[in-house]
């Protein structure tokens, strides 16, 4: 151990002849820690809360989705699919059509959105693990069935027995003006065999029926689909299979992976996780004023020892580093201190669920997530480290002219 270091470490646990010093280096080492763990422990929560947003949406997007960049159906020729499903990575393809429509079940009443999927969306989305009620089928003894989200099938009062079944209402698609209101209407109905629950998103507008019985629906050709959405084998490189895919559909389509289907809501996500970063950060430096007040009021006290070393032939920028140290140190314990109880208390929701969610069974988790990660440690240590040697620095620059000796020696 050097010398400032050692003399430093002696200050820090030795009694201060006034104990207004002793209370502030206290505080300070409290502030530190108190910053530490909030930060550790905001972070996390967002961290488990955006985890939990992506696990939900990776159970009904695709990984990679093909639209039409101009209009809302395209039509594909078989000889392009079969390119598509012979690009490496693609484990398989499904196509989807997608419209709203107006769902009326008894009195009830909703407007939805109706997702017409090939029998290749249940393996693709892994929709079967969300449901709750029912079961995921979409044809039975060749009678078309749906399943739909929690919220829209609260909307429209559907039971558990799914005995009666849902009428579809969507407008005719043709030039021609039609007076008769009831001719001017395409009417369908099909029969609920499930409820799924993702998000709330999900939940309150998709009902998922037939490819056929939706084109049938809204009066499209056989041929006619909004998107095309892509699963992949566990190998592939999403870049790669994307690139490949923009090459064989060209420019008038779009590829988007999962981030970039819910590229405004992750960019949101990620706006207010660092935002909160920074004003809890700006909390850490205002309370980094105690590490200046204690440092300042220490080289009050130890004026005449820094005069006595000084006269013993130690250069000035020794005596410097002892109080470099010194607000280094408050700063390292209040930062360890605050890193381990954050992660303490982040252990204790995942172990114990402290905070829960209020009605329980209303969410898909009933315990607020929370998720550690590396990452988050180094930034705030980083950033902890950085306001402990901007405070320890502070009154050195300010009071080095009034409290060291003139005339010795700086270096």
């Amino acid at each position: 151990m050097n010398l400032p270091l050692f003399i430093a470490f002696r200050y820090l646990k030795a009694r201060r002849s006034r104990h207004i010093i002793n209370w502030i280096s206290r505080i300070s080492v409290a502030g530190i820690t108190l910053g530490t763990m909030a930060l550790i422990i905001v972070l996390s929560a967002f961290n488990g809360l955006d985890h939990l947003i992506r696990s939900l949406f990776n159970s009904f997007d695709p990984e990679i989705k093909i639209t039409v960049v101009e209009g809302k159906t395209f039509t594909v020729d078989s000889t392009r699919l079969e390119s598509l499903s012979k690009i490496p990575g693609i484990a398989m393809w499904c196509s989807v059509l997608e419209e709203n429509a107006l769902l009326k079940y008894g009195d009830r009443q909703a407007v939805a959105t109706l997702k017409g999927v090939g029998s290749e969306f249940e393996r693709i989305s892994g929709i079967d693990t969300m449901l709750i009620d029912g079961e995921f089928k979409l044809e039975q003894e060749g009678v078309p069935m749906g399943v739909m989200g929690q919220e829209l099938a609260g909307q429209l009062g559907i039971g558990l027995n799914f005995i009666n079944p849902v009428h579809v209402y969507v407008p005719r698609r043709t030039d021609k003006i039609i007076l008769d209101p009831i001719r001017a209407i395409n009417h369908r109905y099909l029969f609920p065999s499930g409820v799924f629950a993702v998000q709330q998103e999900y939940d309150s507008k998709y009902f998922i029926v037939p490819l056929d019985f939706a084109r049938d629906v809204f009066g499209y050709r056989k041929s006619e689909i909004s998107a095309l959405e892509v699963s992949l084998n566990g190998t592939a490189r999403i870049a790669q299979v994307k690139a490949d895919i923009v090459r064989l559909f060209g420019a008038d389509y779009k590829v988007a992976d999962r981030l970039e289907q819910h590229t405004e809501f992750y960019r949101v996500m990620a706006a207010e996780k660092w935002a909160i970063f920074l004003i809890l950060g700006f909390i850490l430096i205002i309370a980094s004023f105690n590490t200046i007040s204690s440092l300042t009021l220490l080289m009050l006290e130890k004026r005449a020892d820094m005069q006595m070393i000084q006269g013993m032939g130690a250069r000035r920028a020794a005596v410097r580093r002892i109080f470099l140290w010194e607000g280094l140190l408050v700063t390292g314990i209040g930062m360890v201190s605050g890193l381990i109880l954050g992660v303490v208390v982040c252990l204790l929701q995942q172990w114990l669920g402290i905070l829960r969610f209020p009605s329980s069974g209303s969410f898909v988790v009933d315990i607020y997530p929370v998720r550690l990660l590396f990452t988050d440690f180094l930034v705030v240590t980083g950033m902890v480290g950085l306001v402990g040697l901007m405070a320890a620095w502070v009154p050195l620059r300010v009071m080095k002219k009034r409290y060291f000796a003139p005339g010795s020696a700086d270096e």
